[in-house]
């Protein structure tokens, strides 16, 4: 039964809400589920009830409510089913930190890396809570499958279809383990689905000579190396921004955070927003991933957290000899290993609508699952003598819903720290929080890391390491045949195999702390990080990237007081201003440098023959105002024309880079570029003349959103030519534009969370909105809010929300 109390309705007193509580049952001693989901502006759903099992029965229900389509598909997924319903060869619909892989991979994948003895020590590792959580979720969830299979008319793309099915706490489970693994095993799912020993046939001796350690190393061509695509963790792409300004900055007791994950747009990695509340025992406001019950980036009323991909690497490689004769096996320490083998069954459906069966054996080593790195170089193929596996430290990290569910808890910053270094859980990503009455802000990238000592690199890094180093750095590629070569163990390493949170980087100011993708060691550019173990990234050697060097410098910008905005204070209020102020750092660095090369003849030859007409361009570069707001004009030829030139930093600055000054360095541009910045010129002048679009057109009419067949002018850009406010699109300008419809990423959860006296005051956006029904009225709604920066001023207190505009409240039961 449901109970609805619409907008203007008085609430429930508080002694007639805990008698309906009490009649609807909800408790943990098993008279079923109860929860009142309350609805504020943006549909974000404040979920309250009496127990643990009340909350995720709620938050399950409210997520399927709003994104049920989505979230069917992706439990298809993680259970290995995609290709009985959409056939083995097509892909999944969207991307996200599996890539968007064959259906047939996928679910191979899936089967072999979400094994049941897996899932369960996933489940065995967690609190009672936490269980009560779990299946609560999975029961919340499987009532909206009921209620909308029996006459509503939300989410018509797919309510009848036979693939939307309840589910289990065991799907739970594996949505939490997968997610464990975007720094890992998901970037590789190809090369683990299709990893397959030799056939018998090419297991004589002379096959065996011909495929020798030293024959394959002479047949190996680094042209012919394909550098893996990591979703999550790779040089581009999806990441997030994020800072933390203590004391010192805001001019208050307290700390302002600011949380922006670049995340997914569309597919089951995307985040959702809600509040939940167990009233004394949990109250906690923030974004989960669809399918998740804990909430991962958030505030509650003593401590504000975000989070953005780390640069250290959380996965290695290690090489086997295998044992002569048998593709199978390997030597360890001079004794045959027997892989484990476990045969898979999928079943495919064909053109026709025909179910078949397809059966593949795949194999596991002690140290994670055989990966077909042939995929990536011939050369590494599985042969009768060498093989490959994958070792990712999450696969055995079963503690990290355990570390989220404790902040969600957390009373205090000091106690939050705590929690990351008892934990060391938090799988791929850095940290950055601020709390109530602390001075300080804090950033740590204290998860699981692999423990490699510098003298392993040095003995134990194979030759085909060597080879695939430029392409993996700082990836351990180790020789398996030896123990010498297993990962270490510090004397504080919370697990096996993994770095002691007293070597992982951390950093406590008062002034400020920020991390855009990055790593560690420009935390603080006027006090750099150095000492940790090069896994961790790089320590001063290399240049930041320019969005980075853009985060930065508005952070200095704003503790002086020369940024334009009022004081120099990082008030809430300016935060909230700056961040979405879409400036262009490599326009505000070199336009007027690259200008003079590029423009000085308005025709410019082109090989082959011709010339491109460049004035109107040179025109309206010079006339913008090197910003990607929706009304600026000219931005997205500047897009083209950065995105399109092929040179390395050596070739493009006159100043390297110095760590000494990371900002500013490097920069510059050489003379001696010149030629090849007026050829890229060229090419982004005929690619925007292409598309249809002027070259001064405004930004907004670009790059935008469709929600309800009408498009929404959107601001931001892509990270490579230095937007700090990122709006990416995947579609080229000239198929119709920047559209963030097809496979979109940039700003999506954003958070700014301050703690002044007596309260908690957080602005949020979901930028894509809340539901992935276009019959929702929150399809587009806070799309639109995005559109015209108006922040969500987020109810958080009881008479926050239920004073809010649009306040609902609806009680959910089973």
């Amino acid at each position: 039964m449901m109970y609805l109390t619409r907008s203007g309705a008085r609430p429930l007193s508080l002694l007639a809400l805990a008698a309906l509580l009490a009649a609807c049952g909800g408790n943990d001693d098993g008279n079923g589920y109860s929860a009142e989901i309350r609805r504020t502006e943006m549909g974000v759903p404040h979920i309250k009830a009496s127990n643990w099992s009340g909350v995720g029965f709620g938050y399950g229900y409210v997520q399927a409510e709003d994104n049920l389509c989505t979230m069917a598909d992706s439990f298809l997924t993680f259970r290995g089913e995609r290709s009985q319903y959409f056939g083995g060869e097509a892909t999944l619909v969207y991307g996200g930190t599996i890539g968007r892989p064959r259906n047939i991979d996928s679910d191979f994948f899936h089967r072999h890396i979400l094994s049941a003895d897996v899932v369960d020590a996933m489940a065995a590792a967690q609190s009672d809570n936490m269980h009560k959580l779990v299946e609560g979720f999975a029961a919340g969830y499987n009532r909206y499958v009921k209620d909308v299979k029996t006459g509503a008319k939300a989410h018509a793309a797919c309510r009848t279809e036979s693939w939307v099915q309840p589910i289990t706490a065991q799907d739970i489970w594996r949505r939490m383990y997968a997610a464990n693994l975007a720094g890992g095993y998901s970037n590789f799912v190809a090369n683990i689905a299709n990893a397959q020993p030799p056939v018998p046939a090419n297991m004589s001796a002379q096959g065996n000579a011909a495929q020798s350690v030293d024959t394959k190393l002479a047949a190996f061509d680094p042209a012919a190396t394909r550098t893996p695509r990591l979703e999550v963790g790779g040089t581009e792409g999806i990441g997030s921004n994020m800072y933390g300004f203590g004391a010192a900055a805001t001019g208050e007791g307290s700390g302002v955070l600011f949380g922006n994950p670049h995340w997914y747009w569309k597919g089951p990695d995307r985040f959702y927003q809600a509040q939940l509340t167990i009233p004394g025992e949990l109250d906690v406001s923030g974004v989960s991933f669809l399918g998740i019950p804990v909430v991962l980036i958030g505030f509650n009323d003593s401590v504000a957290w975000s989070h953005t991909v780390s640069t250290a690497r959380r996965f290695g490689f290690y090489e086997l000899k295998l044992t002569p004769g048998d593709p199978t096996s390997y030597e360890r320490d001079g004794k045959s290993v027997k892989m484990t083998a476990r045969p898979i069954t999928v079943q495919v459906r064909n053109a026709s609508g025909a179910i078949t069966a397809v059966t593949r054996t795949l194999y596991k080593s002690e140290y994670g699952p055989m990966l077909n790195m042939g995929l990536l170089n011939p050369a590494l193929g599985w042969s009768s003598t060498t093989a490959f596996a994958i070792r990712d430290v999450n696969a055995q990290n079963y503690r990290t819903f355990r570390n989220w569910m404790r902040w969600n808890q957390a009373k205090s910053l000091d106690e939050f720290m705590n929690i990351q270094r008892e934990e060391s859980a938090i799988p791929w990503v850095n940290t950055v929080a601020v709390g109530r009455g602390h001075a300080k802000a804090w950033y740590a990238d204290i998860g699981a890391v692999p423990n490699v000592s510098p003298e392993q690199v040095a003995a134990c890094t194979t030759s085909f390491g060597k080879a695939m180093g430029a392409a993996l750095p700082n990836v351990p590629f180790f020789d398996g045949s030896r123990s010498a070569c297993d990962w270490q163990s510090d004397k504080d390493s919370v697990q096996k195999g993994a770095v002691g949170p007293s070597r992982m980087p951390s950093l406590l100011r008062d002034d400020y702390v920020g991390n855009m993708n990055d790593s560690y060691w420009s935390t603080n550019v006027r006090a750099p990080l150095t000492g940790f173990p090069a896994i961790f990234g790089a320590a001063g050697t290399e240049a930041l990237s320019m969005r980075t060097r853009l985060g930065h410098q508005m952070a200095l910008e704003r503790l002086a007081g020369t940024d334009g905005y009022a004081g120099k204070l990082a008030s809430s209020a300016i935060v909230r201003q700056m961040v979405l102020n879409s400036r262009v750092y490599s326009a505000e660095r070199f336009k007027t440098q690259a200008l003079d090369m590029v423009c000085a003849n308005p025709q410019i030859a082109v090989p082959g023959g011709g010339t491109v007409d460049v004035a109107a361009a040179c025109a309206a570069l010079r006339a913008w105002d090197n910003t990607g707001n929706s009304n600026a004009r000219g931005s997205h030829l500047w897009d083209e024309f950065w995105n399109t030139k092929q040179l390395t930093n050596a070739q493009l600055y006159t100043v390297p880079f110095d760590p000494a000054d990371p900002v500013n360095t490097p920069r510059e541009l050489k003379a001696s570029a010149a030629d090849a910045l007026r050829q890229a010129f060229a090419t982004a002048v005929s690619k925007v003349a292409s598309s249809g679009f002027a070259v001064d057109a405004q930004r907004g009419d670009i790059l935008f959103a469709t929600r309800g067949g009408s498009k929404i002018p959107l601001y931001g850009g892509c990270g490579g030519p230095g937007y700090f406010t990122i709006t990416c699109s995947e579609n080229p300008i000239e198929r119709g534009g920047y559209t963030m419809d097809n496979q979109p990423h940039g700003n999506s959860y954003m958070q700014v969370v301050g703690f002044p006296a007596g309260g908690v005051q957080a602005h949020t956006f979901v930028t894509y909105s809340q539901s992935d029904d276009p019959a929702s009225s929150h399809y587009g709604d806070y799309t639109r809010a995005y559109a015209a920066k108006q922040w969500l001023r987020v109810p958080f207190t009881e008479s926050e929300i239920t004073s809010s505009p649009g306040y609902t409240t609806t009680r959910v039961q089973e």
